[in-house]
């Protein structure tokens, strides 16, 4: 092959460029590797509304970047010519999780490699991260935190409010406090010593005390 033959195409000779066993080969394991990352990505979701949506989004996008980069590699003029159509694509959709930016790049990656004959890298690198996001996103802490809101009407029944908490949890530690005159709102974060809230009842009906409001905190927090 010269110079001139590599700038030489024409519609009829792309056909045969890729094999037909190599695409049924590299998209069924594109297909496999996809679904062990959607599998992974099911197990480690720690958000709140979980979307089965993405999970199929990373299954198709492996595949998709494998099939591009099976046309790409088999074609010099076709890859110059996609990577300026991927240049002006733009993608508007928030990413809520940060977790999810992982798992996206995952499926490209896993898909890249895949598509340039690496597999056995495919499959091990797929392997090896999929594990230890198992096993560092799904390590549990042994106390779960806990916001509690109260309500209150001035200092005293503020204080005798907060020592009543510090008796039912290990921990407790002032994340707000709001006051104005005849109420004094406080969020603490607290660390029960079990998982009974019953307390929360005994504490809404102290003097005082207006309200309680206990909630699930799933967000970060140090230890």
């Amino acid at each position: 092959m010269n110079f001139n033959d590599i700038f030489k195409s024409s519609f009829m000779e792309n056909v045969t460029s890729v094999s037909i066993l190599d695409m049924v080969v590299a998209l069924a394991l594109s297909f496999c590797i996809g679904l062990f990352i959607f599998m992974v990505y099911k197990k480690t979701y720690t958000g709140v509304m979980y979307s089965a949506g993405f999970g199929v989004t990373l299954v198709a996008m492996t595949m998709i970047t494998t099939l591009v980069i099976l046309a790409v590699t088999s074609n010099v003029v076709l890859s110059l010519g996609m990577v300026g159509a991927l240049s002006i694509v733009r993608f508007r959709t928030a990413i809520k999780e940060p977790l999810d930016i992982a798992f996206l790049f995952w499926s490209i990656a896993a898909g890249i490699v895949l598509a340039a004959g690496m597999i056995p890298l495919a499959i091990f690198g797929s392997v090896v991260i999929g594990i230890m996001l198992l096993l560092f996103v799904n390590k549990k802490s042994t106390t779960h935190p806990y916001i509690l809101v109260l309500q209150c009407d001035g200092h005293n029944s503020e204080t005798k409010a907060k020592q009543f908490v510090e008796q039912q949890a290990n921990k407790v530690v002032v994340k707000s406090k709001s006051a104005q005159k005849g109420m004094v709102e406080l969020n603490l974060e607290i660390r029960l010593k079990n998982d009974n809230t019953d307390f929360v009842n005994a504490l809404a009906g102290m003097q005082g005390v207006h309200s309680a409001v206990l909630v699930s905190y799933n967000g970060d927090y140090m230890s």
